[in-house]
């Protein structure tokens, strides 16, 4: 199959895309939340080294982002558990997605890309619960944002989308975080 004319730019608009959504949430929640803060700002630092040239290797990147999804993801949760009073859960969250980031030189890329989809479906479940206890439309949106994003990184095949599937779960990924950073507001806003 002929590569598409687009897929370049695709990939530099969708890392560009999620990086300037990401700092974006980061710089907005700083004061209010700073574990989403870090989370958002882990997201953006992922998606900066992906778009510098030279700024590393391919291994680099993907440890990058490696560490955004095992440890960026549950500081976002970690914050809507807190606020919310479940300290157990966010707790939980935070401490997996730390024990997975040490653990990750051990594991194959296999079991790194179960693990990050893993992570990535976990966070986006428990803050779809927690949003719809509390009724924050927010982050019911973001819940099925992340949920997508991590559904989408499990297709075989690029065929069923006009973009490449990084691209797409990268677009998608930066919807579910803006819709993050616009439920963290909300949530703040109802406990005030």
């Amino acid at each position: 199959m002929a590569p598409k004319p687009w897929a370049e730019w695709s990939v530099a608009l969708s890392h560009l895309a999620l990086g300037v959504v990401s700092l974006h949430a980061a710089a907005s929640t700083a004061k209010a939340s700073r574990g989403a803060a870090a989370g958002f700002l882990l997201q953006a630092l992922a998606a900066a080294t992906m778009l510098a040239p030279g700024l590393g290797t391919d291994e680099d990147c993907l440890a990058g982002a490696w560490v955004a999804t095992v440890i960026g993801l549950p500081l976002l949760a970690f914050d809507f558990h807190w606020v919310n009073g479940d300290r157990s859960s966010a707790n939980l969250l935070l401490a997996g997605g730390m024990v997975l980031a040490v653990a990750g030189d051990h594991l194959g890329a296999e079991g790194r890309s179960v693990a990050g989809q893993a992570v990535v479906l976990v966070v986006a479940v428990t803050i779809l619960i927690v949003a719809v206890f509390t009724t924050n439309t927010y982050g019911m949106w973001g819940g099925a944002m992340l949920g997508a994003a991590g559904l989408l990184s499990r297709l075989e095949e690029d065929r069923l989308l006009l973009l490449p599937k990084d691209d797409v779960c990268r677009w998608v990924l930066a919807a579910g975080s803006w819709a993050y950073h616009r439920a963290l507001h909300t949530q703040r806003l109802q406990w005030e």
